[in-house]
């Protein structure tokens, strides 16, 4: 009886042990990525710089569009901790509601691009041949365009439609060079036995793309996603604040930096544009840290 009890607890004991140290790739992964303090630290801020801008409507009961030509430039004061700016506005105002327009942008033209370069980069990769060949040359042909005149002139033409025409032309025009890295990194899994084992089998492409490919391939769509919605915030800032971005109307982080064209706003009036400028660089800065931390964070090289 107790030769069976020891012979039992091995197996049970050994087993544990297996479990312990058999982590899958993505909890390794997310491991290592809450290890990383910076990349936790930019987590919290851009969910923060999130709950605020989209709750403006909550935190601030004035109207980011009136105008108040007793509040020209105002200074900073009890009743607006950031001033007014040459409208008139509440700078505080047009902060939070600025940055729930540069936000959904962003995170909307991410969503096109990384939708567009996941299938088209899946399709390439799986096929190959002369698949592969027709994608990439029109990838190829797409990224001899200039992506900004592109998007100035898109923006132009359906400026009637706002916020919307600028998130489909940065979405329709910015998505090369993350189905370039989908595409290669299908390619590598391609060729790994399970999946060569489930094409043999006669599982349908469809199934195999969607099952067994994607899986595997959506850390590097994450990492890709988290750059590019970096990417995509600063062309949406810095094309409203040359003029062919968000319709002067409507607040965003680019529009209030157009104030510092000015060079009087620009050196003797910083609460007008300051901090649109810091909310822009610290937002962008914590994406680029979450960005990096997934980065490594998947990296199999260092998956311990």
């Amino acid at each position: 009886m107790s030769a069976i009890n020891n012979e039992t607890a091995v197996p049970s004991a050994h087993l544990k042990k297996v479990k312990k140290n058999s982590l899958s790739q993505w909890g390794i992964a997310r491991r290592r990525f809450l290890r990383n303090i910076p990349a936790m630290i930019s987590m919290v801020f851009l969910f923060i710089m999130v709950v605020l801008s989209f709750l403006a409507p909550v935190l601030t009961d004035i109207d980011p569009s009136r105008v108040n030509p007793m509040l020209i430039e105002a200074e900073p004061s009890a009743e607006h901790w950031l001033g007014a700016d040459s409208a008139g506005r509440d700078v505080l105002t047009m902060l939070l509601y600025g940055g729930r327009t540069s936000l959904l942008i962003g995170f909307s033209a991410t969503a096109i691009i990384i939708t567009i370069a996941t299938v088209l980069g899946l399709i390439a990769g799986f096929y190959g041949g002369i698949v592969d060949s027709i994608l990439m040359r029109f990838v190829d042909f797409m990224m001899n365009f200039p992506f900004i005149i592109f998007v100035i002139v898109l923006s132009t033409i359906f400026q009637d439609t706002g916020v919307f025409a600028l998130i489909l032309a940065l979405g329709l025009l910015g998505w090369q060079g993350a189905t370039r890295v989908v595409r290669s990194k299908v390619m590598s899994e391609r060729e790994n036995e399970y999946i060569l084992s489930a094409i043999s089998i006669g599982t349908r492409p469809i199934t195999v793309m969607l099952k067994h490919l994607l899986p595997n391939v959506l850390s590097t769509v994450i990492v890709q996603a988290s750059l590019l919605l970096a990417v995509m915030i600063v062309a949406e800032t810095g094309l409203s604040f040359i003029g062919f971005g968000v319709p002067l109307g409507t607040p965003s982080w680019g529009n209030l930096l157009q104030a510092a064209r000015d060079p009087g706003i620009l050196s003797d009036k910083p609460w007008i544009w300051v901090p649109a400028g810091l909310a822009i660089t610290f937002t962008i800065l914590a994406i680029n840290f979450i960005g990096e931390g997934l980065k490594d964070a998947f990296n199999p090289k260092s998956l311990r």
